[in-house]
């Protein structure tokens, strides 16, 4: 068998065992789907008759809703890396004759297939409170492929920030930050209604471009750069949080 089949097959090994830890999780698998659907209730119908931007703000605020769901799911990846630092997990993995790397993989993996139901899932309590949509089967395509983009890039940080702290309660704080950075976007309003400060920061981080991205796909309102910035900014971070946790998975398991 050559050397790819064996690292595929070392790969869905790795996979099958992190689904597993992750059904067996209920209070996570929760979190992530309930506290986006809790988060997009409480913007709709609590706040939204408030919130006048011109437009139907259930349309408005369901992309930001959706890129918070794959952040609550990252959290919990961060902490399952840093678990199995702190338990020893991967040290005997290391020394079985499996490829390194397919540790690092399967969590990985496991993160975007959770996400993306978590998404799907989220997708459908928005239609049911009156999301509606003009994208074509092109836009849904190109929205699906910069949500995987996304996934990606935010389950992989979530790796290297688990091996970086190999602590379970500190992974689980550090990615407080991500989960948080969405509110400082134009996911709930406009940048330009922000105090100065805050508008800059707004306009001036990854999380703005990627949901203009998606409600110009979802939504058809004006894409401008956003596109080419979602790619930079998370094709950026894919490579840098890929490199990382590859050097730290190396250094911290030698």
């Amino acid at each position: 068998m050559t050397t790819l089949a064996l690292g595929a097959q070392d790969s869905a090994a790795m996979v099958a065992r992190s689904v597993r830890g992750f059904s067996r999780k209920v209070d996570s698998m929760l979190t992530s789907v309930m506290t986006p659907i809790f988060i997009m209730l409480l913007f709709v119908y609590v706040f939204g008759g408030a919130i006048n931007i011109g437009t139907d703000y259930r349309n408005y605020v369901v992309p930001g809703v959706i890129i918070l769901c794959a952040g609550f799911g990252a959290a919990s990846t961060a902490v399952a890396v840093a678990t199995d630092m702190q338990t020893g997990v991967i040290d005997r993995f290391r020394s079985l004759p499996i490829m390194s790397s397919a540790v690092l993989v399967g969590h990985v993996v496991t993160s975007v297939l959770t996400n993306l139901i978590a998404t799907v899932i989220v997708l459908g309590v928005a239609f049911l409170t009156g999301f509606r949509t003009n994208a074509t089967l092109l836009d849904w395509i190109g929205a699906l492929a910069v949500l995987l983009l996304f996934i990606v890039a935010l389950s992989w940080t979530a790796t290297a920030l688990g091996l970086l702290l190999k602590n379970p309660e500190a992974a689980n704080g550090v990615t407080f930050i991500m989960l948080f950075l969405p509110y400082l976007s134009s996911a709930f309003v406009p940048p330009d209604t922000m105090p100065k400060p805050l508008q800059v920061i707004s306009e001036h981080q990854p999380y703005t471009p990627l949901i203009e991205t998606l409600r110009s796909l979802l939504l058809g309102t004006p894409m401008g750069n956003s596109g080419w910035l979602t790619l930079a900014w998370f094709g950026g971070i894919l490579i840098v949080s890929v490199v990382a946790s590859m050097r730290l998975f190396n250094r911290t398991t030698a």
